[in-house]
């Protein structure tokens, strides 16, 4: 499951960038998918339209929504950051209770 949240994280990442360098960045410079070769970029087009990160400007025309992208990418960090966290306390629980436990002994 990691390995695919990675790699559509990492698809996400190449679209905005697509985005980016064609300066797709406001309803006023929105591009069709068909410009930025990315028309078959699949479950990763889809979810950032989802959280609204790229948005549909004129008919058939898409662009990046900067503001978006970067609360995206913050939530994310924060989660992730919330994550490690959790799993070192977790770890750090486990190792004093193994100590714990043989100094019984």
């Amino acid at each position: 499951m990691g390995a695919a949240a990675a790699v559509i994280m990492m698809k996400e990442r190449r679209l905005v960038e697509a985005f980016t360098l064609a300066a797709a960045t406001s309803p006023e410079r929105a591009v069709p998918l068909e410009t930025l070769g990315v028309e078959h970029a699949g479950l990763a087009l889809r979810r950032l339209q989802k959280r609204a990160v790229i948005r549909e400007g004129a008919s058939g025309r898409f662009y990046l929504d900067v503001l978006s992208w970067e609360a995206l990418r913050r939530t994310r960090r924060r989660l992730a950051f919330i994550l490690i966290t959790i799993v070192l306390l977790a770890l750090i629980v486990a190792l004093l209770s193994s100590r714990g436990a043989g100094a019984v002994r």
